[in-house]
């Protein structure tokens, strides 16, 4: 049964939207102006310890900005190096762009939803732990029933209490947000 969170976003739906930007400075200003979007709350190096791309460890780094349209989610991403990740994959092959539709999954049934998916058939490319609780999983959007590539990948992400409470912080300072300081730190 889906779950209502602080944000406005239910376990088992999209919550987000993320592009792979070459400037994410760049791609904030964009959203700003154009869409009016804002605030911005920018982890400037993500990665490391536990991160597998493709089933080998991935020893990249990405800069991550989040905000909110409505209760949707958004996630900016620029690669800061030039190793072999879900990211870099992305720009190198379609170039910079929408990178993932972000899928909430209750905390408690991810692990089991990664088994179901892989057991379907589909293929898993990235997992990462993140802080808000759990790991992330991303798999393949794979392809259409026209043949077409689908636009990018589905992540799942751990609906957990942490992740709820943080992306609910977010969400509330782009409510009425009156345009001052629109950059902050993501803790």
């Amino acid at each position: 049964m889906a779950r209502t969170m602080g944000f406005g976003g239910r376990s088992g739906e999209i919550c987000q939207m993320a592009y792979v930007v070459k400037d994410i400075d760049e791609a904030i200003a964009w959203w700003i102006e154009k869409m009016g979007v804002g605030p911005w709350f920018v982890l400037d190096s993500f990665g490391g310890e536990g991160h597998v791309f493709r089933g080998k460890p991935c020893t990249s780094y990405v800069k991550i900005a989040m905000s909110f349209a409505g209760s949707m989610n958004i996630e900016l991403l620029q690669c800061l190096d030039d190793e072999p990740s879900v990211y870099k994959e992305t720009v190198d092959r379609v170039g910079y762009g929408f990178h993932h539709f972000g899928l909430a999954i209750d905390g408690d049934e991810i692990e089991d939803e990664v088994k179901r998916r892989v057991a379907k058939g589909e293929v898993l490319a990235h997992r990462a732990p993140v802080p808000t609780g759990g790991s992330v999983a991303y798999f393949e959007g794979g392809a259409m029933r026209n043949g077409t590539v689908s636009p990018g990948f589905v992540e799942l992400i751990p609906a957990t209490a942490g992740m709820d409470a943080g992306f609910t912080a977010f969400w509330q300072q782009t409510r009425d947000w009156d345009g001052k300081d629109p950059i902050r730190p993501f803790g």
